[in-house]
């Protein structure tokens, strides 16, 4: 029993340290080298695709990695482009009917007090005032203070995009020179035993991020698509657009579609187009059982991992890294388990 005990405390105390080594790798020095984790993941990847476009077609990996990588950015860049060109076209019609989504709210609130009063038999004058205070100051934000304010942190934004434009130059840069030596890296690692289980673990992590890529690929195209046909259908103002953002939304956990479809459904309903906004908030039910539908699918049964683990990393993560914990949260478990796997 007492050897037991000390067995079980020294996994414990293992798996402890684990979590600690993981954790100060994403907090500290997975920032200081993204670029090159990110090239490493990128080329390992696409590997058995550069491979045959070296066999088939005589175009080497360096080449071909330039491909796919102007592909990508093509493709990024023209979406970008289209959801700005929609935004840009579609903000002046926004401002011109906020003020009738005002008058409308007014309206509503008013008649919401004077139901309260009759039927609690209170008066509801003070609340009232206080709703239409609130409501009033957040338009005010919106009219006056918002594009100030985005114009005054402009400094903050230039400098996040001359990082990013680092950021890119390192991954490029990087992707360029892996492709080249990959075959030449990968059987020095395989030639040293002590390099087998960091080699198992990186294979698990790829593993995963991979299947979780497609599935979210997947699931955006669904839902996007889907939320665009119907929207379109239902001759909702823009409504290709917001199905799109829905659908890219959707990857986003707690969120989801919801903060797309369900002020839309609102706006539907102030407008006086109940029957768009019931379609929303029914386009909203199906959107929620699609994900539910696929992703356990393609995500949960091809890793082994489980739905709710996957949960409480993202919200762990969240509570660590922040936003970008939505993303380092399932990772840094899936890194803890493969290598405690490993070490087994």
């Amino acid at each position: 029993m007492e050897s037991e005990g000390m067995i079980r405390n020294s996994q414990i105390g293992k798996l402890l340290l684990l979590t600690g080594a993981v954790y100060f790798f994403l907090k500290f020095l997975a920032p200081l080298i993204s670029p090159i984790l990110l090239a490493a993941l990128f080329v390992t990847i696409f590997g058995p695709f550069l491979q045959k476009l070296q066999e088939r077609l005589k175009i080497n990996r360096q080449f071909g990695s330039v491909i796919l990588l102007l592909i990508a950015c093509t493709l990024s860049g023209l979406l970008f482009w289209v959801l700005f060109y929609w935004i840009a076209g579609s903000l002046p019609q926004w401002m011109e009917g906020m003020e009738a989504v005002e008058t409308k709210l007014l309206v509503l609130i008013h008649r919401l007090c004077e139901l309260g009063e009759n039927v609690f038999r209170t008066d509801t004058a003070s609340l009232e005032r206080s709703i239409v205070c609130g409501l009033e100051d957040s338009l005010q934000w919106l009219r006056a203070d918002f594009m100030p304010d985005v114009l005054a942190k402009s400094p903050d934004i230039l400098r996040s995009m001359l990082k990013f434009g680092a950021f890119l130059v390192c991954f490029v840069i990087a992707v360029l020179f892996l492709a080249k030596d990959y075959d030449d890296i990968m059987n020095r690692l395989l030639e040293r035993e002590e390099c087998h289980m960091l080699l198992e673990i990186i294979c698990g992590v790829i593993h995963y991020i991979a299947t979780f890529v497609r599935a979210q690929v997947i699931i955006i195209s669904c839902i996007g698509g889907l939320s665009a046909a119907v929207l379109w259908l239902a001759r909702v103002p823009s409504g290709v657009f917001w199905g799109i953002m829905a659908g890219i939304l959707d990857a986003l956990p707690f969120i989801g579609t919801g903060i797309v479809l369900i002020p839309l459904a609102i706006s539907r309903f102030l407008a006086g187009a109940y029957g768009g906004g019931v379609v929303c908030l029914g386009l909203y039910v199906v959107c929620i059982f699609i994900r539910e539908l696929l992703e356990p699918k393609l995500i949960g049964r091809k890793t082994g991992i489980s739905p709710i683990a996957i949960l409480l990393s993202i919200y762990a993560g969240v509570q660590l890294f922040g936003v970008w914990g939505i993303l380092e949260g399932p990772l840094g478990f899936v890194i803890i388990r493969e290598a405690w796997r490993s070490s087994r």
